[in-house]
């Protein structure tokens, strides 16, 4: 991860190393990311739903890798366990920059989209139980209870950077906050609900590779050719155990410290290792490891009007639907009122309820995530992970139109504000100041 030095020899050309860096800077952006993502669900769901959709499974079977360390996975496994890890590394710095530095440093700033995380997850989740439970599906439907819960972080900024270009900065980071402490509820959920067979000895030994890792980084060391293998040993270990590998991926980011370095001038001086190593993997996760988690996990036969009819009839998927579409919204902002309400807490001043509405729809975008836990609670290539599919993209689509709707009309009400203000400024050099939030 080392920029190049002077005397380092050249495999690629100046003009090639240029080419590079533009196309990363492009990745980093989140409406491309988003656009990625969404451009390999939908061309998964074509392949899988056209005459060839044999080869698209027999793609998602081939299996690679070292069978002696019983890591001869197959090519959807390696997505989910492989390059969802490299998502959660990217989360996870995200995750801890916001606790050390940003946002989350003020509790009195941070605990309303923190409480609104949470009601994001348990409203969904009882919503989706009581679906189930109340349709008498059977077969371990409750096992599902996690799939609505998560919110996609890549799609719904995604959402929010194309229709909300004059929207407060503050709705942004709101969401923000919001989703990474989603994601890491998420992790947390995934250890402990959907982790069946437990190996002790592997997932101590992941404690060897992280603890050298986090030495490694604490003294601000940067060479990949060190940091990697150690990484991938966490990884390994930890898929090892039993537990789902993207927890290491979490683990790992913790573990890199934030703070710059004091020694002003000195080689270490400038961002801290998070935001570097946030910078360069980000065009990675977010132009490779999400598409192709997508592409592998979200095409689903579906089998024409009739077979849309079935999946979505299933208790399973109608859950997922409520879960996403209604429980979501409901839950956050059932908390966000109550943290306002009866703590010290406030909802940011520049915002107006309406335009939390709006993001708590935007909020129902789960797609990475609940797809990944669809997978754990029914099993790859199942019947009912087939219909948890088809509603995870149903409920997502949904949420996001009705949220695209709710947030273009504020965009359009903070635009014409903003037009007003500016040539109120071009006549008379003084702004008029707003007191009251549209």
């Amino acid at each position: 991860m080392n920029d190049i030095s002077p005397g380092t020899p050249r495999l690629f050309s100046r003009g090639s190393w240029d080419e590079a860096r533009r196309v990363a800077d492009i990745l980093r952006g989140e409406t491309v990311g988003g656009a990625l993502l969404l451009a390999g669900a939908v061309a998964a769901m074509i392949w899988a739903n056209s005459p060839w959709s044999g080869a698209y499974e027999a793609l998602r079977a081939v299996r690679v890798g070292p069978a002696a360390l019983h890591l001869d996975l197959s090519l959807a496994a390696w997505a989910s366990d492989g390059l969802l890890a490299i998502f959660f590394f990217v989360a996870g710095l995200e995750l801890k920059r916001e606790f050390v530095a940003g946002d989350l440093r003020q509790a009195r700033r941070a605990a309303v989209p923190v409480a609104a995380a949470f009601g994001g997850v348990v409203v969904p989740a009882v919503l989706y139980l009581l679906v189930t439970l109340s349709s008498g599906a059977g077969d371990g439907a409750a096992r599902g209870w996690a799939i609505p819960t998560a919110t996609d972080i890549a799609f719904a900024l995604a959402v929010l950077a194309v229709i909300g270009r004059h929207l407060p900065a503050a709705l942004r980071t709101f969401l923000l906050t919001l989703a990474v402490v989603d994601d890491l509820l998420a992790i947390v959920i995934i250890a402990i609900f959907y982790t069946e067979h437990l190996s002790p000895l592997p997932l101590l030994g992941t404690l060897v590779p992280l603890a050298v890792f986090a030495l490694l980084v604490r003294r601000r060391v940067r060479a990949w050719w060190l940091l990697l293998p150690l990484a991938v040993a966490t990884w390994a270990l930890m898929h090892a155990s039993g537990v789902h590998a993207t927890v290491a991926g979490v683990l790992l980011a913790f573990t890199v410290p934030v703070v710059r370095s004091e020694r002003a001038g000195g080689p270490d001086a400038g961002p801290g290792l998070a935001e570097h190593f946030e910078h360069r993997l980000r065009p990675l996760s977010a132009g490779v490891a999400v598409p192709v988690f997508a592409f592998l996990s979200a095409g689903v036969g579906i089998g024409g009007p009739d077979g849309l009819v079935t999946a979505l009839t299933d208790p399973v998927a109608i859950g997922v639907v409520v879960g996403l579409v209604a429980g979501k919204p409901v839950g956050i902002m059932v908390a966000t009122w109550l943290v306002s309400r009866f703590t010290r807490a406030d909802l940011d001043e520049n915002l107006a309820w309406v335009d939390v509405g709006g993001l708590s729809v935007l909020g129902g975008i789960g797609f990475t995530v609940s797809l990944l836990v669809g997978e754990l609670a029914f099993g790859t290539g199942s019947e009912r992970d087939a219909h948890v599919k088809v509603a995870v993209l149903a409920g997502s689509l949904i949420a996001a139109l009705v949220a695209a709707l709710i947030l273009r009309l504020r965009n359009r009400v903070y635009r014409r504000l903003h037009e007003a203000e500016t040539a109120d400024r071009d006549q008379d050099g003084i702004p008029d100041v707003y007191q009251q939030r549209p």
